[in-house]
């Protein structure tokens, strides 16, 4: 059967003019366009529903990308990135009010600052591929043929033709873009190699311009960064070649100073290091261990059967702190929860920051330990349990901290912030914890403590919401709708896209219908999950081609799992076996 053809698209469309928004279902189907293939994959039903779900495919003997920019996968999702910029630029441009409802939009899933693999753009051997939506002109709720005619018969294979050809673009970004990418890369994997969980080079810019914009701050006092001669350290990259930097050890490091000299600024680079950056963004060349995951308090969260009794046991009226359960966790019980649910799911770098932090969860001082002795106070507080952490278990701490003195007994390095210059402390420190010795007593026992993995019960994760078998919607940057439930994502600070969102809200779908079987881990589980995602990509998480997934982490995903409050779980063994669980 003969493809039908651009021509053939608008005699369908001039036959359905003037009649109702429905008639536009005609033209659902694939297109030989001039160049490219045209997929009208969904065709909305009213000018106020979401728009029509469109694909444009190029074939790559016409498109003539070479191979070594596409490849290896870091260098494919850098020159995504570059192109999903393009095309937004000029769907930008050729958007307007073309009628009703959403008539005449024409947008794409466009990335921020981080550069993430997107199903918005896909790059191979055979094709570039662009997933957009497109409002459908109307008149009222009548089909408007002309308008619709001239978006996808003129503007589209505009947009097309001027941004996924390779001789169309700027090949000198294109470049720029895979070879920031594929050195960040490289200088992640490279950490471990040096003994390091994070590396920030010289020169980065790493100030945000606001709250709520994420590019470099450009006004005002804008301090690139200088690492202290003690801790800098160099790496050749394979594009960028050689570059010097702070590295941050294994161990435990605490990032001190004053109010507003850029302590949680430099946390903040930290966190979002987990991610490639974008050229231009400052924080290019700023990496953090993979493994990375921020902690924080977070009053009021739901809790299920996690065994938080290496931080906490002997609750009032004999609550079981092995399998702890609440609605209501209060600021040390979530922190703790946050950090052995991490722990559960492979954790090798923890962050933290005493301004999100429950203060009787990070410190007992002395004078308190007199007057409500131990075996009155259920919290073990962070400060004799963190260097446990990096003994049994092998994870690094990262701490801003600038309330407790008491953490120089327990640290390996200590950065001072000084108008957003960082020095090495770390000297100085033991000098003064060596002078003034902390007359508080440690709490934490000898050991950590075992920690418990998680089954979760597939019968306690419902999609379905009233005659829907599954409906799962992203309503903000940190809210998920998930059938009855509504997940609040709002204390997980690493995540930075809305499409990553998206994905967590039907990935938690995909590992219910596929992995949660009643005996496997909530680890085993997630990390299957990972794998089909590594393996066949974010598709795979769908029955239809979606436009807007980004990629994500399994601990964000666990953190979304674990934030369903209608959450049930069993507990299974316990890894590793470290020391004696009552370590008291």
């Amino acid at each position: 059967m003969t493809q039908p053809t651009q021509e053939d698209l608008k005699r369908t469309l001039s036959r359905i003019d003037g009649r109702g928004y429905k008639a536009y279902k005609d033209i659902k189907g694939d297109y030989a366009f001039p160049g490219f293939t045209l997929f009208i994959d969904h065709v909305q039903g009213d000018p106020f529903a979401a728009p029509s779900r469109i694909r444009a495919r190029v074939p790559q003997n016409l498109a003539g990308y070479p191979k070594e920019t596409f490849t290896p996968k870091c260098r494919a999702v850098a020159l995504c990135h570059y192109l999903a910029v393009e095309f937004s630029i000029r769907a930008r441009r050729a958007s307007s009010r073309r009628g009703s409802g959403k008539s005449g939009i024409i947008q794409i899933d466009a990335p921020g600052q981080e550069c993430l693999e997107r199903t918005a753009m896909r790059i191979c051997t055979e094709y570039v591929e662009a997933r957009f939506v497109l409002g459908l002109p109307a008149d009222g709720r009548r089909v408007k043929a002309g308008e619709a005619i001239l978006m996808i018969c003129r503007q589209v294979p505009d947009i097309v033709s001027g941004s996924l050809f390779y001789e169309s673009n700027d090949k000198a970004r294109i470049d720029r873009y895979i070879k920031t990418n594929e050195d960040a890369e490289f200088l992640r994997e490279g950490l471990r190699e040096k003994g390091l969980v994070a590396f920030v080079a010289d020169g980065s810019i790493l100030p945000r311009r606001s709250g709520v914009d994420d590019r470099p701050l450009q006004n005002g006092h804008v301090v690139a960064f200088r690492s202290p001669e003690n801790s800098r350290v160099s790496f050749n990259l394979p594009n960028h070649g050689a570059v010097t930097g702070m590295g941050i050890p294994r161990g435990i490091t605490l990032i001190v100073g004053g109010g507003f000299h850029g302590k949680s600024t430099l946390l903040n680079a930290l966190e979002l290091g987990v991610y490639n950056h974008k050229p231009g963004d400052g924080r290019e060349l700023v990496v953090t261990d993979s493994g990375a995951v921020k902690i924080r308090a977070e009053d009021g969260r739901r809790v299920w059967g996690v065994n938080i009794y290496p931080f906490i046991r002997n609750l009032p009226f004999e609550q079981d702190t092995g399998f702890f359960c609440t609605d209501n966790a209060s600021g040390s019980t979530s922190q703790a929860a946050n950090i052995i649910e991490a722990l559960e799911m492979g954790v090798t770098l923890l962050l933290l920051d005493e301004d999100t932090a429950a203060t009787n969860f990070m410190i007992r001082d002395h004078r308190m330990q007199e007057l409500v002795n131990k075996d009155k106070e259920p919290i073990t507080p962070f400060i004799d349990k963190v260097r446990q952490l990096y003994q049994d278990f092998g994870v690094s701490t990262i701490l801003v901290i600038g309330g407790s003195g008491d953490y120089f007994d327990v640290a390996d390095t200590v950065i001072a912030m000084d108008a957003y210059i960082p020095k090495d402390v770390t000297e100085k420190a033991r000098e003064i914890a060596l002078k003034y010795k902390a007359e508080r007593r440690p709490e934490g026992g000898s050991a950590f403590g075992a920690i418990t993995s998680r089954i979760p019960l597939a019968k306690s994760i419902d999609p379905s919401r009233g005659r829907r078998e599954v409906d799962i919607k992203t309503r903000d940057l940190r809210l998920v709708q998930f059938g009855e439930e509504t997940i609040d994502l709002a204390s997980i600070e690493q995540l930075v896209d809305f499409s990553q969102t998206r994905a967590l809200g039907d990935a938690l779908f995909y590992a219910r219908e596929h992995y949660m079987n009643g005996k496997a881990t909530i680890r085993e589980i997630l990390d299957a999950v990972m794998s089909d995602i590594q393996k066949k990509g974010l598709d795979v998480l769908s029955k239809r081609p979606v436009s807007d997934y980004a990629s994500f982490r399994k601990f964000e995903l666990a953190a979304a799992l674990n934030r369903i409050r209608s959450l049930d779980v069993i507990q299974g063994g316990r890894y590793p076996e470290i020391g004696n669980i009552d370590c008291l």
